[in-house]
């Protein structure tokens, strides 16, 4: 039980991970670094709290996800990129977790010259084909957040997992007013298409907070996990 809610939250935290970040015009990329706060949530119930940090040293920008169930689990993941303009260029990403005295770990390498991408699950090794404009769980969700502002959203990103480069679609079902703590925020709603049955991924995003995740509800069959915003700032200022 525990295993599977902390695995789901990891889940949670890269499919949430999946919705954020592009450019505002062919020679000025509007990303600015941040530091949001959540909830996380399991079946209705507050467990734990997450945090995203976005940060940049010279060319290179750094984005991390980390969360912890109180008592029973942690997670962080870390997505390293570069930018051309207004694409992501993905360099490296780790992900680790530990469930009570159980630790994972996956890693990958993008490397564009050799147009491969080394993964590392545990100990599972596997190199991927490169494909054009391909980003990480983690990214992908600072890539779409930019295209929204842009109103070019993509009907189709291409996400390395440590199997296999895939493509997922993302939809746009229009807006509404979220309440996050004592705020509520005006929202736009995306939908994760998913061919699986009993599992479905909402995202809310806010453009008066530069389109950041408010709230990240996500359906596996009989259970739900969830984020909510407890704190956001613009560590950019």
């Amino acid at each position: 039980m525990v295993n599977s809610k902390f695995k789901n939250l990891a889940k949670v935290a890269s499919i949430t991970s999946i919705l954020f970040t592009s450019a505002l015009s062919c020679h000025a990329f509007a990303m600015n670094p941040f530091q949001a706060s959540y909830q996380f949530q399991y079946n209705g119930k507050n467990v734990g709290s997450a945090t995203r940090t976005l940060s940049k040293s010279g060319n290179q920008w750094s984005y991390v996800f980390a969360a912890k169930a109180v008592g029973l689990a942690s997670a962080k993941e870390s997505s390293q990129f570069t930018l051309n303009e207004s694409q992501i260029i993905s360099n490296s990403f780790t992900r680790t977790s530990k469930v009570l005295v159980h630790n994972k770990s996956m890693n990958m390498k993008f490397d564009p010259n050799s147009r491969i991408i080394n993964t590392k699950k545990d100990d599972k090794t596997r190199s991927l084909a490169w494909k054009n404009g391909v980003l990480d769980e983690l990214n992908a969700e600072l890539q779409i957040r930019e295209d929204l502002k842009k109103n070019a959203l993509k009907s189709n990103y291409l996400i390395a997992d440590a199997k296999e480069v895939e493509s997922r679609q993302f939809i746009k079902q229009g807006t509404e007013k979220i309440k996050a703590g004592n705020t509520t925020y005006d929202t736009i709603k995306i939908v994760m298409k998913n061919t699986k049955p009993g599992r479905e991924t909402i995202f809310w995003l806010a453009p008066s907070l530069d389109y950041a995740p408010i709230k990240v509800s996500h359906i596996d069959q009989k259970n739900s996990y969830g984020l909510l915003l407890t704190n956001y700032k613009n560590t950019s200022i």
